[in-house]
C-alpha cells in the first residue's frame, strides 16, 4: 500500500545564500581596501619620483654651471692677473706721489722749533722712563742746524748739512731714529769748517738713512 502525506511540511531556514552574500561583501571590501592602499602607495612613489627628479635637475644645473666656470678658468686667471697688475701699478703711483711728500713734511716738522718727530706717545714715554737720553730734546733750537743736500735713491736717503756743533747733529739723528718715517739712521764722518763771513766754527755732517712709505 502506498501512503501519501498531503499535510504541509515545515521547512528550515535557507542560510546558504545569505552566507554567500556576506562572503561576497567581505571579499569586495578587501579588494576595495587593496585598491585604495595600492593607489596611495602609487601616489607616494610618484611624489618621491618627482622630488628626486627635481633634485637631479638642480644638481645637473649646478654641474653645468661648474663646467662653464672650469671651461673659462684660464680666461678668468688671465683677467685677474691683468687686474692685479693694474692695481699694483696704481698703488706704486700713489705711493710715489704721497710717500716722498709725506717724508719731506716729516723732515720739515722735525726741523721746526717746538715740534718733533711723528712717534707713538706711549713708546716715547717708555723710552723717557728707561733712558732720558734716548728721546729727543723738545727745547732744542732747530736754527742751529740746516741742511744743504737731500738725495734719495731706492728709499735710501743721504742728508748733508752744517751745524753749530756735534750735539746738534746728534739731536737730529735722534729725532730721525724716533720718527715713524725713517729707520736705519747712520751718522757718516764729518769735519769742522770755518765760516769766514761770520767768523764762527761749524760742523759739516752727513747722514744715511732709509724711509718708510
Amino acid at each position: 500500500m502506498i501512503r501519501v502525506n498531503l499535510l504541509p511540511q515545515r521547512r528550515g531556514p535557507r542560510t546558504a545564500p545569505q552566507a554567500s552574500q556576506r562572503w561576497l561583501l567581505v571579499t569586495l571590501g578587501v579588494v576595495i581596501v587593496q585598491v585604495v592602499v595600492l593607489f596611495w602607495f602609487h601616489q607616494t612613489q610618484v611624489e618621491e619620483l618627482d622630488e628626486l627628479t627635481r633634485r637631479n635637475n638642480v644638481l645637473q644645473q649646478q654641474i653645468n654651471d661648474i663646467k662653464k666656470l672650469v671651461s673659462n678658468h684660464d680666461e678668468i686667471k688671465a683677467a685677474l692677473a691683468v687686474l692685479r697688475a693694474r692695481e699694483d701699478a696704481i698703488a706704486k703711483l700713489q705711493a710715489g706721489r704721497s710717500g716722498p711728500t709725506a717724508v719731506l713734511l716729516e723732515l720739515a716738522q722735525i726741523l721746526t722749533p717746538g715740534k718733533g718727530p711723528t712717534a707713538d706717545p706711549d713708546k716715547l714715554a717708555q723710552l723717557r722712563k728707561e733712558n732720558p737720553l734716548a728721546v729727543y730734546n723738545p727745547s732744542w733750537d732747530t736754527r742751529r742746524l740746516w741742511m744743504t743736500s737731500y738725495i734719495e735713491s731706492d728709499r735710501t736717503v743721504r742728508i748733508e748739512g752744517l751745524a753749530r756743533d756735534g750735539t746738534d747733529v746728534y739731536e737730529l739723528a735722534q729725532r730721525l731714529k724716533l720718527s715713524e718715517y725713517f729707520h736705519d739712521v747712520q751718522l757718516l764722518p764729518g769735519k769742522k769748517e770755518n765760516n769766514k763771513t761770520e767768523k764762527i766754527e761749524l760742523v759739516s755732517f752727513a747722514l744715511q738713512l732709509k724711509v718708510r712709505y
